[in-house]
C-alpha cells in the first residue's frame, strides 16, 4: 500500500523535491547547451589556425581536454 504525504511538513517536503528536480533538469538542458556552445567557439578557433595547444592554455586546461570537447 502506498503511503502519501499527510502532515503538511510532509507535503512541503515533496513540494521542494519537485521543485529541486525542475531545477536540476533546467541545469542539465543549460549544461548541453553551453558545452554544444563551446564545441562551436573551438572549431571556428581551429578553423582560423589557432592549434588545439594554444586554445588549451587559454582556457587552463590540458590539450587533451580540448580534444575531448571536440570527440
Amino acid at each position: 500500500m502506498a503511503k502519501y504525504p499527510e502532515s503538511p511538513a510532509e507535503q512541503e517536503t515533496f513540494r521542494r523535491l519537485k521543485e529541486v528536480r525542475a531545477q536540476a533538469l533546467e541545469h542539465f538542458k543549460m549544461a548541453r547547451l553551453l558545452h554544444s556552445q563551446r564545441r562551436d567557439l573551438i572549431r571556428g578557433l581551429t578553423a582560423d589556425g589557432f592549434s588545439q595547444a594554444d586554445i588549451a592554455r587559454e582556457m587552463g586546461v590540458t590539450r587533451q581536454a580540448i580534444q575531448k570537447m571536440l570527440a
